[in-house]
């Protein structure tokens, strides 16, 4: 068993949820739990996705670098033909 918890949602939105549960086959706690594990999953993923992008976003990394380093790091690269 769960932590039980009490909450408030639209009468509209409540009926709709009803009809679903019953449609799926679920109870009304079994609807919930799968619909805010699905939101926080989506919501995860988004967060983690945004946190790589900040990492690997060049502009950010050349913010945080020494410009002297940023520059050796760039000219001990090789020059290649395009």
């Amino acid at each position: 068993m769960g932590m039980k918890t009490a909450i408030s949602i639209p009468d509209d939105l409540f009926l709709i949820a009803e009809q679903t549960a019953k449609r799926l086959g679920l109870s009304r706690s079994e609807l919930y739990r799968r619909a805010i594990g699905a939101f926080l999953q989506r919501n995860n993923d988004k967060l983690v996705t945004d946190t790589l992008n900040e990492v690997y976003d060049e502009q950010a990394v050349e913010d945080h670098l020494d410009p002297i380093l940023l520059q050796m790091q760039f000219a001990s690269l090789e020059q290649e033909q395009w």
